[in-house]
């Protein structure tokens, strides 16, 4: 399988691992908690395969910036946890961060 293409799917495991954290409610509610580890876990473990391919350095970049963004999107509309302008400039900085790893470092496997 094409090591973007885990990356995809590494981070959107991860992204409903997390965003399930609020809704188990300390582990109090069975299937938040099980979405929590199984996501992790299916994250992690595909996040590892990647590794094997591309460089740590980019693969986490792209797979922390793409997560803070779609867990914030996701906050935003399933908790109404609506960012500000503030939060708004510093996620653009995120994704062009992202942006200038990908594009023009050398370190980039493409």
């Amino acid at each position: 399988m094409n090591a973007y293409l885990m990356l995809g799917l590494a981070i959107v495991a991860e992204v409903i691992a997390t965003s399930s954290l609020k809704a188990s409610d300390s582990f109090s509610r069975p299937l938040p908690s099980v979405l929590v580890v199984l996501g992790y876990a299916s994250a992690f473990y595909l996040l590892m395969q990647v590794m094997k391919t591309v460089p740590v350095g980019v693969a986490y970049a792209i797979w922390c910036g793409a997560g803070i963004v779609l867990v914030t999107l996701v906050a935003s509309v399933l908790y109404r946890q609506l960012p500000d302008l503030a939060a708004w400039l510093g996620i653009g900085l995120i994704i062009a961060g992202v942006a200038v790893i990908q594009l023009f470092s050398t370190i980039s496997s493409h």
